[in-house]
């Protein structure tokens, strides 16, 4: 693994700037204020501890403390910071670390096999019917709970029966080509191997906008990788996307994602992390899909059916969404079609990516969620939406009510047919 970005913050001598901008966190506790783990949890140590202080207290000989694994990776106190001290540099060191020290165990083999999720479901994707029916077996799900710990409470996202990937070959690719709109899609494993039809309704919105859509090859963006602490993993995927990209942003491609926690590695995380030939060029040419067309001013030429339409729906802003100023890029469009749009809050909906899988966090993450399952239930819609699938998850888990991605209520208003 490559020397990380961050320099080396226990080093007391000469204090590189990373360490020495902790200095305003003396008298400042916003981060513990915002952070949606510390009411629900004792045991963690809150951001401020787990960030600034501890590197600053420590010395090469102390471990890092172990309630960081309860840390969810929502950002929220890195996004509200007012001095700019970087914790999302400082909470991905110290999950590293204290996944180095942990050594072997079960649950560390968990948090490495939920962290590499897209190699099980290129795996699972192969025989969806026989995957389907192995996660949905009770039996089984209780005895991965039992020797895994990967709770049995929560309903496993079904496989496709056809991947993204496998219906944009069958189409033989796109069909409209442009010298000026193009954009090349990072689809992410969940719209790839579950939620197809997110990745169809982007292509039928942009395409009917007059895009070029192109979709390289890709892993995952490394989320749950650096969630979980594996960053060698994250910087091994980082590479193959970087090497993918390149080319097609070297000839004029923009990269779109339609999961915002995608967009915000690919953004933000990974550049921070990882000192790979190109990984700022990707950065700086990858945006949320749905943000992407309201900085194009293309929202309002979707000329939406308002009759093909939902009456009402909901809208829960994820954390990486609001951590990136992207969330919500679709509801001025959908209220101007006739929609009437709930905005739930701000609530973290406490799935954050693979956390809410782990049996011992999985009661933390519902009560995170308790807020904003009320709000959901207070509102008569007939869905809600959401731009990031594992919040979609969560919330369906806990309310029982449908999601879905605004890219698929888009796509709906143009023809009045659903991508299914």
């Amino acid at each position: 693994m490559s020397a990380p970005r961050v320099p080396d913050l226990p080093e007391k001598t000469g204090g590189p700037p990373e360490r020495t901008r902790t200095d305003p966190c003396h008298s400042c506790h916003i981060c513990d204020e915002v952070c949606p783990v510390t009411p629900v949890n004792a045991d963690f140590q809150g951001p401020k501890s787990q960030g600034p202080q501890e590197w600053r207290l420590r010395d090469g000989g102390v471990s890092v403390d172990h309630s960081i694994a309860a840390c969810t990776n929502c950002l929220q106190c890195h996004a509200a910071c007012p001095a700019d001290v970087d914790l999302m540099a400082l909470h991905t060191e110290a999950r590293a670390e204290h996944v180095e020290e942990r050594g072997w165990s079960l649950h560390a083999l968990r948090d490495r096999l939920l962290a590499n999720y897209g190699l099980l479901a290129r795996l699972g994707s192969r025989v969806p019917r026989l995957a389907n029916w192995a996660m949905d077996n009770r039996w089984l799900r209780s005895l991965a709970e039992s020797v895994l710990g990967i709770t049995a409470e929560r309903e496993a996202p079904e496989f496709a029966n056809e991947t993204f990937r496998e219906w944009w070959a069958d189409r033989g690719g796109p069909q409209v080509e442009s010298e000026t709109k193009r954009v090349a899609y990072f689809h992410g494993d969940h719209a790839n191997y579950h939620q197809p039809a997110v990745g169809k309704s982007l292509v039928r919105v942009y395409e009917h906008l007059g895009y070029e859509v192109r979709v390289p090859e890709q892993r995952c963006s490394g989320a749950p990788m650096v969630a979980n602490g594996h960053l060698e993993d994250a910087e091994r995927v980082t590479r193959k996307n970087v090497e993918s990209f390149d080319p097609y942003i070297e000839a004029g491609y923009d990269v779109i994602a339609t999961c915002t926690s995608c967009s915000l590695t690919l953004r933000e995380t990974n550049p921070r992390e990882f000192d790979v030939d190109g990984v700022d060029r990707l950065a700086a040419n990858t945006y949320d899909a749905v943000e992407y067309l309201r900085m194009q001013d293309e929202l309002a030429d979707l000329e939406l059916d308002s009759a093909a339409l939902p009456d009402a729906l909901s809208y829960h802003a994820p954390c990486h969404a609001r951590d990136q100023g992207v969330d919500g890029a679709a509801l001025p469009a959908l209220r101007a079609a006739g929609v009437e749009v709930a905005h739930l809050g701000d609530d973290c909906s406490g799935m954050s990516g693979t956390y809410g899988w782990k049996e011992e966090r999985y009661e933390d993450s519902m009560a995170i969620g308790e807020d904003l399952f009320a709000a959901a239930e207070a509102v008569e819609a007939e869905a809600s939406l959401t731009e990031c699938p594992t919040c979609g998850m969560q919330l369906e888990h806990g309310t029982q009510e449908e999601t879905v991605h605004p890219i698929e209520v888009l796509s709906t208003g143009l023809d009045g047919r659903r991508n299914v």
